[in-house]
């Protein structure tokens, strides 16, 4: 169970309040000035009926802009969202969700290579080696994924291998109740993973999901294929699937657990301690990102430590602001640690209610 925060890291905790304070004024600034903003957010002031520039001051200030709503991202013009001081770089647009109906979407022009930048410093070289080779098992097509883990390989002096893989599809059949041609497909992928690891022994290093890597390791030992990290995220990560990862399926390898998702970037693991029994714990990558944990009924209250809520999002990058998005995840609230001296978030699954009942995950 989680607990308060220790008084000897409240100077860290101070400081890093501070730090994402400054960086909040200085993104609105950016996004809401006439020069360097986008259509978007400098349409939305208007509508505000008060200048961001002259209102936030810090992150609490984020409050008096509203809730970030799921409908914006769906549907064009995307170029609304490009800001303009930007305007004159390359633009990527990546999707989530869209299982059904219109996916949101995001424009990216270098956060995805900061995001695995950053996270790459907290790999250890020992279980991911330098110029080492990846293979990245996992979800293709529209979403950010291929490009960010080929980077984080390039970042690490790797070249990565890829495989195809459409959840999208996989998801359609689970909703038809095709079991049969869910695992078909799954054995697919499964297949395309296991010709590349055969043919390319430099691979050390595998992005995969917790169904995907459950699959590999069915069917070949990660030992006998030199496989020394594996670096693992996705909906079906609890902490009865990270015991099993480490205890059984992993032969020795270093297990990197995280969180992450289109909108936000890629929150790091806590580094591992007995004493969380597996819970899977995450910190988002402050300042850039921000997450709370809310009461889903007021969700301008944050829960105790240790207590269950939902997951408030805000990201502050030059490239996007969304504040005080309401994601679709629940989990415990968890204190600020050694490593990451802000609130972080403990066994993310998705947010359920009575009404809403269970959320349809896929074989990724």
């Amino acid at each position: 169970m989680a607990t308060a925060t220790s008084t000897d890291l409240q100077p860290r905790i101070d400081e890093a309040r501070a730090r994402l304070d400054a960086h909040v004024r200085e993104i609105v600034q950016w996004h809401f000035s006439p020069e360097t903003g986008c259509e978007f957010w400098l349409n939305r002031a208007k509508e505000l009926g008060f200048d961001p520039r002259e209102q936030v001051h810090g992150y609490d200030d984020l409050k008096k802009l509203g809730m970030f709503q799921d409908e914006w991202l769906r549907g064009g013009p995307v170029r609304k969202w490009v800001p303009k001081g930007l305007a004159h770089k390359p633009v990527y647009v990546f999707e989530t969700g869209g299982t059904t109906g219109v996916p949101k979407t995001r424009i990216n022009i270098d956060d995805f290579r900061t995001d695995y930048s950053d996270f790459s410093k907290t790999l250890p070289d020992e279980f991911f080696p330098p110029g080492s080779d990846w293979l990245q098992l996992g979800p293709t097509g529209p979403r950010r994924l291929r490009l960010a883990i080929e980077h984080l390989a390039q970042e690490r002096g790797g070249i990565c291998f890829g495989i195809d893989l459409d959840p999208r599809w996989v998801v359609k059949l689970l909703k038809r109740g095709e079991m049969e041609e869910v695992e078909r497909y799954k054995k697919h992928c499964i297949d395309q993973a296991i010709t590349i690891l055969g043919a390319h022994p430099n691979i050390k290093c595998v992005f995969t999901t917790p169904k995907l890597l459950e699959a590999l390791c069915e069917r070949i030992s990660l030992k006998k294929h030199g496989i020394t990290g594996v670096f693992c995220g996705g909906t079906e990560m609890t902490p009865q699937f990270h015991r099993f990862a480490v205890e059984e399926l992993l032969e020795g390898a270093y297990f990197a657990a995280t969180y992450g998702n289109t909108l936000m970037g890629l929150a790091c693991h806590k580094p591992f301690d007995p004493a969380d029994n597996y819970a899977i714990i995450y910190f988002s990558p402050q300042p850039r990102a921000v997450t709370q944990v809310v009461n889903p009924d007021a969700m301008d209250e944050e829960v105790g430590y240790g207590e269950t809520g939902r997951v408030l999002l805000t990201t502050l990058t030059k490239e996007f602001f969304m504040p005080r998005f309401p994601e679709r995840d629940m989990c415990e609230r968890e204190p600020p640690c050694e490593a990451y001296p802000w609130d972080g978030v403990r066994n993310v699954r998705p947010f359920t209610t009575a009404k809403s009942g269970a959320v349809t995950v896929g074989v990724y």
